[in-house]
């Protein structure tokens, strides 16, 4: 089993930034592929931005130039530094992982946290 934890999510005007943060625990797994989504209300969830294990990132158009995913491997942990904030950013964002272990695979969800971001 693995366990994430998020942290980071709050209220701020447009314009501003804000950084969530994902760590990822357990026993004896390996990540093949860490991220975010989110969903507004009324509205489907959505990819934000994933990395894998290789590095390789790929985000979601509306974000693009503005967000930034990374991941420090050591901790297990996936970072999303979110500068130029929208109103539309608005949402619950979810940490996503795509994990593996002896003879298993699965992919884990976060609780979600809150980003607001005001006009």
């Amino acid at each position: 089993q693995v366990q994430l934890v998020e942290s980071g999510g709050g209220l701020v005007q447009a314009g501003g930034s804000l950084r969530l943060s994902c760590a990822a625990s357990g026993t004896t797994f390996s990540i093949n592929a860490i991220g975010w989504y989110r969903q507004a209300p009324g509205k489907e969830r959505e990819l934000v931005a994933i990395i894998n294990s290789g590095g390789s990132t790929n985000y979601a158009d509306s974000v693009k130039g503005r967000f930034t995913i990374s991941r420090d491997n050591a901790k297990n942990t996936v970072y999303l530094q979110m500068n130029s904030l929208k109103p539309e950013d608005t949402a619950v964002y979810y940490c996503y992982v795509e994990a593996a272990g002896f003879a298993w695979s699965r992919n884990y969800w976060g609780q979600g946290t809150q980003v607001t971001v005001s006009s």
